[in-house]
């Protein structure tokens, strides 16, 4: 290639400008594919040339390595919070105090949707993002550079004559990302969030970068300044400018000419807030003139040319009729309130979530009692908190079975959750199929989401050795189905029969068994009859299995329909034994092996491979059955944890040497 370094910014300007319309514009003009061949082309190149690099490298968005803590930056100027009006009158008293204090001067208003997440100040240097603080105290926030980064629809690179630019303006979260986001948190048992704003905030301040960048975080902005000062005459300008720099800019702005078309446009968007994709919690009100600005002033808190119109809380109070259990797609138990029938922000609402057994206990809550409800945009209504006890009161109980299959409740200890452990439960048979075929599983590809629900819904699938059932006749009736289509299926519902053990074991869905795990206990128990029959003691002579993944096997296989199901799998023809492809000797046999930190020569794979052919084992984390920890740069918490437990260090020559490659 003759100039890399004019192919390696061509391919940045593309990336730009692609980030720009799907995250900024919401107007993609590639597919995801196209997208990700082009990303991967810049990082080739970017790895040829290191010398090329640059910070503001579309390929750098998510490189931060997680840190200890964050550090306070003091900002450029006090980031003020706004004095708040409860109701129309309010919002008209602030209007009478700007006319006074303006002295019959014109002046016009700016009316932005006020969005619920986290305010954050955004810096570049000579046109190229170089930090990011939150807002925190509003004097002094929180370095959050690195996270920030992973925004897409922050730029970080703008076209500015300006030295030295702040763009402030609110992290939030969509609606969509984050239910995405709380189902996740539900399959992995963890607590949920309890809003969209409180998942921005927390998101932006995880200490590794890559878990905001997994977050889907959006940035809006609002305010552009020069050393802490506003750029342009106006804040109209201010938006428009921020438009043309490349940021986004919520489009439900207005300018307004009265105070009446203030109040129109609070009034319009309360009404239609639910059909927006993020929260919002009311409008901010701006006087546009800078100059005017500068003249009301500021209180000790609040600049006295903008207000808050905050809509009323959605909230209501009723009283809980009954709680019914419902089985979800994990097999996880979630007991629902049944509700008096009220209305909460313009919906009727007969239903809340009271997510576990312990936020009951931790309401005082019962049946019969008055409750508070809050509903939150698309989010589940749940109940608040209790308001009063009823005249008539019934104390809730887990049942000890499924209500769905009637397999027993298992709880483990230290979790929220009690969950179904039967594996063709019909309330989470689809996502067990789904697991079952996915890629990394069993690899029967075309059964994705749309057949499998079909196959469900029709009663022509009622467990999971059903599919090896499967004829092309039984899928040609489905929608998009045809004979080449159905015959693909067939097929690969066939050849996944050669799957090895391990998968087979990861594909039954056991509670905390991965495919990591899965290959561990192949190796150990060489079969699927010696796997079902060992104890939580054998379980845990295998490698990194714990007594909480120990005691989740010995439950699955304890329960009939599990037992039943593997009964079928095996007369379907599926792997049931397992001969080991480790080697059985060499230096580094009865050796386990963590690795950390980047080494000279060798990838992690690399390195990885190298010591399983030599007979070694290589674990994902240090503990007391560790042999030795390789080290290399930027070396993590492992490194801290092998030496505080006494454990010796390698680099990548004397590792060489344990391995005989000199």
């Amino acid at each position: 290639m003759k100039d890399p370094a004019g192919e390696i910014e061509k391919l940045r300007e593309e990336l730009r400008h692609h980030e720009h319309q799907y995250y900024v514009l919401d107007s993609p003009e590639i597919s995801d594919t196209d997208y990700d061949a082009m990303m991967r082309a810049l990082q080739a190149l970017e790895a040829q040339h290191p010398e090329l690099m640059t910070p503001d490298s579309p390929s750098q968005r998510v490189g931060g390595k997680p840190r200890d803590g964050f550090i306070k930056v003091r900002h450029s100027s006090v980031m003020l919070s706004l004095d708040n009006a409860l109701n129309e009158a309010e919002l008209r008293d602030f209007d009478r105090r700007v006319a006074e204090l303006l002295e019959g001067a014109p002046y016009r208003y700016v009316t932005e949707l006020k969005m619920d997440g986290l305010s954050m100040a955004a810096h570049y240097g000579a046109g190229k993002f170089q930090s990011a603080v939150t807002r925190g105290d509003g004097s002094v926030g929180e370095d959050v550079t690195e996270n920030a980064r992973t925004i897409r629809s922050m730029p970080l690179r703008v076209k500015s004559k300006l030295p030295a630019l702040e763009v402030r303006g609110e992290v939030v979260m969509s609606r969509r990302a984050f239910e995405r986001l709380n189902a996740e948190r539900d399959e992995a048992e963890l607590s949920r969030f309890a809003n969209p704003r409180n998942a921005a905030a927390g998101s932006l301040r995880v200490l590794d970068p890559q878990i905001t960048a997994s977050r889907r975080l959006e940035y809006y902005t609002y305010f552009l300044l020069s050393e802490g000062r506003p750029v342009l005459d106006s804040h109209w300008q201010s938006l428009e400018e921020l438009r043309r720099l490349g940021f986004r800019v919520n489009p439900h702005s207005k300018v307004c000419r009265s105070i009446d078309e203030v109040v129109g446009f609070c009034a319009s968007w309360e009404a239609k807030r639910e059909d927006l994709p993020y929260e919002i919690d009311g409008v901010v009100v701006k006087v546009d003139s800078v100059e005017q600005q500068r003249q009301l002033g500021v209180t000790a808190k609040a600049p006295r040319w903008a207000i808050a119109y905050k809509y009323p809380a959605r909230q209501a109070t009723t009283s809980v009729e009954s709680i019914e259990v419902q089985v979800g797609r994990t097999g996880a138990l979630t007991p629902v309130a049944h509700l008096k029938p009220v209305e909460v922000g313009g919906v009727t609402v007969s239903r809340a979530t009271l997510h576990n057994e312990d936020e009951i206990e931790r309401l005082g809550l019962q049946i019969g009692d008055e409750v508070v409800v809050e509903r939150s945009g698309d989010v589940i209504p749940k109940v608040v908190r209790v308001s009063s006890q009823g005249s008539w009161r019934k104390r809730f109980r887990m049942p000890s079975k499924c209500p769905v299959c009637e397999s027993r409740v298992v709880r483990e200890e230290g979790e929220a959750a009690s969950r179904c452990i039967n594996a063709n439960c019909p309330a989470r048979l689809k996502e067990s199929i789904l697991h079952f075929a996915s890629r990394n599983v069993m690899n029967i590809d075309g059964m994705g989401e749309a057949l499998v629900d079909q196959l469900v819904d029709k009663g022509v699938v009622r467990s999971i050795a059903d599919i090896y059932d499967l004829k092309i006749e039984d899928l040609m009736d489905l929608e998009r189905m045809g004979v080449k289509s159905a015959g693909n299926v067939i097929r690969n519902i066939h050849n996944s029969r050669e799957n090895p053990l391990p998968r087979v074991i990861s594909a039954l869905g056991i509670r905390f068994v991965g495919e990591r795990t899965a290959v561990f206990l192949a190796e150990a128990f060489a079969g699927m009859d010696a796997l079902a029959a060992a104890s939580a003691t054998e379980l845990q002579m295998a490698e990194e299995v714990g007594p909480k993944v120990a005691e989740s096997i010995v439950q699955f296989f304890q329960v009939p329909g599990n037992r039943e199901l593997l009964d079928r799998l095996r007369s379907a023809g599926l792997q049931f034994t397992y001969e080991s492809t480790r080697p059985k000797a060499g230096p580094l046999k009865g050796m386990t092996f963590v690795l950390t930190g980047t080494l000279p020569t060798l990838s992690r794979e690399e390195a990885k491979e190298m010591i399983e052919r030599a007979g070694g084992k290589v674990s994902g984390s240090v503990s007391k059955k560790t042999t030795y920890v390789v080290a290399g740069e930027d070396a993590g918490s492992k490194l801290a944890k092998a030496k505080e437990l006494g454990i010796e260090i390698l680099n990548e020559a004397q590792l060489k040497e344990k391995l005989g490659a000199g």
